[in-house]
């Protein structure tokens, strides 16, 4: 628990009542232990022992004897029907943090599972969340990894939280809005994730209460007055209601459910409602015999009132990530009022309140049943797999923030199975949560049959495949619009790996060539008779490891030149003597065409990150072309003639590169192509299909804000393999009737 939440202090007040008395006994604990065996009950006994020794004479904020807390926590799990083991840990939380118990205490007189999990707790007493993302993204990572390491961990520590917000009255005010927030924004939405549904309502309740005293106190009044106001009609609904399943003959137990004060709240606050307006505030919960029979209780409500269109959610055939099902359904009863009904089996009412700890309580019974496996287990992995990938806390942050507020959708892949995303997940959310493979090498969809983009949101039912290329890679466009946290780490981490892999390969050739100017042929081997040249040379630059001063250089951040004249230096050191014609080969060339092939970076597309061709010239294979070294950016190429290349030639000079074209380049470049066109219809579509049957394809379309004219130019981003195609998709649109006139566009030109 937090130091705030319930401070231990020495004792120094007047005995407790009877009734903190009654509440610190092990009377108060055992009437909930009736499914445990025997030995196991002993063995809570014995903890209890051992808590109330340790934390003899302290006294919680209200004057209770402190062991009150942990036992109110251990009634909580109890509650869950966690076992014994974890009911042993809850009762000792505290005992390390506050009572000077060492782990070692614990392993010899429990056992090392309980001493784990009471550690594992204890470590999570000390994370401090506040208002900085940095400290509360840490944090958080620190509570995911005890969670992965046993999932009991955070099971005590939410009931821990709850015991303390049910007592946040005793705390100074000057604490409930930290701690109401953090439970708000953490642990809520932790207990929702893990299917503890009553705990998630009872949080935010609590949560509510303590950050907004006035407005949980005016709605409570409101909810009260409303709820005497409609006392007969609740009757008649439920009177109504069960006399339909009696003469169905169908055995249904029905309860009666209202919205929690935050739920009211919050849909008065999100959708600038009244309190009148929030009609659908009562409801009805129906539990049935068997799973077929939700479907019968279903008909019978639709035959007895008419259901309220676009309400209707069938979470019984396509669960929730929780585990959690049931058949939601709004039907209009008396007096035109709406009323909620949800019907599901005993079992899926159990999974419902307790979500991950109805695993305990069918453990024994049904130790195969899928109802007995870790429920949540798959969010968790993918809150794993995401801090693996993720090193920077912010980022962490930001990407399970997405997970834990979550609105699913569910899809479905082409043999059926059943995949749930948040709402707004696209296409490659998609790819990513089948496999990450499969993500990095997507390259087109087919949603419902028919090809869509990959940025398109998907819907509740779509049958989603996908496509993927064998050489394909992930497009850091994509960042723009993934929707789960699992596809952005994914795709984040693939490219950082990538960029590094490409700026090491290219700082390589960068130092290679500025090391030949210095009359050295090779760069050194890293092993060997080098090695201690490479640590000087690290020595000098500050850097840690070759790969991390080649991808510096790779990346601008370091001039080749400078660290090649360094490493010429250091080589020579040790006697190898430069070779006088290469130096004056490769410096007093008169031309590029005299230079050795050696020295010219040769670029064939296949780059990837760490060169990028400038998108104010779009050079293609043919134009002649020069390299700036950008500071933190890699190569950046431009045209020759490009305006802006030569502004940053007159100022930086020397960081500037000769470049050239690989023979065969790998892949189609963009450029921008202008055409002006006589307006009429069918115009666009022949424009379209000239480009089309001259083999090159249009990547972006741009026809200006202007208004209509007689002639209007429009603007073709189209992808070519060279000057030589560029010239045969200008001769076709040439051909076209109502074009006017057809050149290539640069938005700077000399």
């Amino acid at each position: 628990m937090t130091p705030e939440a319930a401070s231990a202090t020495p004792s120094a007040a007047p005995a407790p009542a009877a009734a903190s008395a009654a509440a610190a006994s092990f009377a108060a604990l055992l009437g909930k232990l009736d499914y445990l065996s025997p030995n196991d009950t002993e063995s809570v006994r014995q903890a209890y022992r051992f808590a109330d020794k340790a934390h003899l004479g302290q006294l919680r904020k209200n004057g209770d004897p402190y062991i009150t807390h942990p036992i109110a926590v251990a009634a909580q799990c109890a509650e869950w029907k966690l076992d014994a083991q974890a009911l042993m840990a809850a009762l000792m939380h505290d005992a390390i943090e506050d009572c000077g118990v060492t782990k070692q205490e614990l392993v010899e007189q429990f056992g090392p599972q309980v001493a784990e999990l009471v550690d594992g707790l204890t470590k999570l007493e000390k994370l401090e969340f506040n208002t900085r993302e940095q400290n509360q993204a840490e944090s958080f990572r620190k509570m995911l990894l005890a969670m992965a390491k046993d999932v009991r961990v955070i099971l005590i520590k939410l009931a821990d939280r709850t015991h303390n917000m049910r007592t946040m009255g005793d705390m100074p005010r000057s604490k409930w809005q930290r701690i109401s927030s953090e439970t708000l924004d953490i642990y809520a939405p932790i207990a929702h994730r893990l299917g503890l549904n009553f705990t998630y309502r009872e949080l935010q309740d609590l949560s509510f209460r303590f950050l907004h005293p006035w407005r949980y106190e005016v709605l409570s009044k409101a909810l009260n007055r409303s709820r005497s106001r409609r006392r007969d009609l609740i009757a008649k609904v439920q009177a109504e209601v069960e006399g339909a399943f009696i003469k169905q003959k169908l055995p249904v137990r029905i309860m009666g459910r209202e919205k929690t004060l935050y739920s009211v709240y919050h849909k008065m606050d999100s959708k600038n409602l009244s309190f009148s307006q929030v009609t659908d505030i009562y409801g009805f919960r129906i539990i049935v015999p068997e799973l077929v029979d939700c479907y019968t209780a279903l008909g019978v409500l639709h035959q007895l009132y008419k259901p309220v269109p676009g309400k209707f959610r069938d979470y019984v055939a396509i669960p929730k990530l929780n585990g959690y099902q049931s058949l939601h359904t709004t039907l209009i009863g008396p007096v035109g009022t709406n009323i909620e009904f949800q019907v599901r089996t005993h079992a899926m009412d159990v999974v419902a309140e307790s979500g991950v700890a109805a695993h305990w309580l069918y453990k024994a019974s049904e130790p195969n049943s899928p109802t007995s496996q870790s429920l949540g287990t798959q969010w968790l992995q993918s809150l794993l797999d995401i801090q693996q990938e993720t090193h920077d806390s912010t980022e962490f942050w930001d990407h399970i923030k997405i997970d834990l507020f979550p609105d699913a959708v569910y899809v479905f892949t082409p043999k059926s199975k059943i995949m749930a995303l948040p709402r707004g997940a696209t296409v490659v959310d998609f790819a990513y949560a089948i496999h990450s493979d499969i993500g990095h090498r997507t390259v087109a969809a087919r949603i419902n049959g028919e090809q869509r983009p990959l940025r398109t949101e998907l819907s509740n039912g779509d049958v989603v495949e996908v496509v993927t290329g064998e050489k394909a890679e992930p497009n850091p466009a994509w960042l723009s619009f993934v929707k789960t946290g699992r596809a952005r780490s994914k795709i984040r981490h693939h490219l950082k790996t990538v960029a590094q892999e490409k700026s090491v390969d290219l700082g390589e050739r960068m130092l290679g060539q500025a090391l030949r100017s210095e009359g050295i042929a090779d760069l050194p081997e890293e092993q060997g008779t080098h090695a201690s040249t490479w640590d000087k040379l690290l020595r000098f630059t500050g850097n840690k490891t070759r790969a991390e001063l080649l991808s510096d250089i790779g990346l601008g951040k370091r001039i080749a030149s400078m660290v090649g004249k360094k490493l010429a230096l250091l080589l020579t050191e040790t006697g190898v003597k430069p070779d006088t014609v290469l130096i004056s080969t490769e410096r007093y060339a008169q031309s590029a065409d005299e230079r050795v092939s050696q020295g010219v970076i040769t670029l064939d597309g296949s780059e990837g990150l760490s060169v990028q061709y400038a998108p104010c010239c779009k050079p293609i294979p043919g134009d002649r072309i020069v390299g700036y070294l950008g500071r933190g950016e890699g190569l950046v190429v431009h045209a020759d003639d490009c305006a802006i290349a030569r502004r940053l030639r007159s100022r930086d000079a020397e960081r500037f590169l000769e470049v050239e074209w690989a023979d065969e380049p790998t892949r189609a470049f963009d450029t921008t192509v202008v055409v002006t066109v006589a307006n009429g219809k069918g115009v666009l579509a022949r424009v379209a299909a000239a480009i089309a049957a001259a083999e090159a394809d249009i990547t972006h379309l741009d026809m200006g804000d202007e208004p209509a004219q007689t002639a209007t130019d429009i603007h073709f981003s189209v992808a070519v393999r060279d000057r030589y195609h560029l010239a045969q998709v200008l001769r076709s649109l040439k051909r076209t009737p109502s074009v006017i006139k057809a050149q290539r566009f640069k938005h700077s030109k000399a």
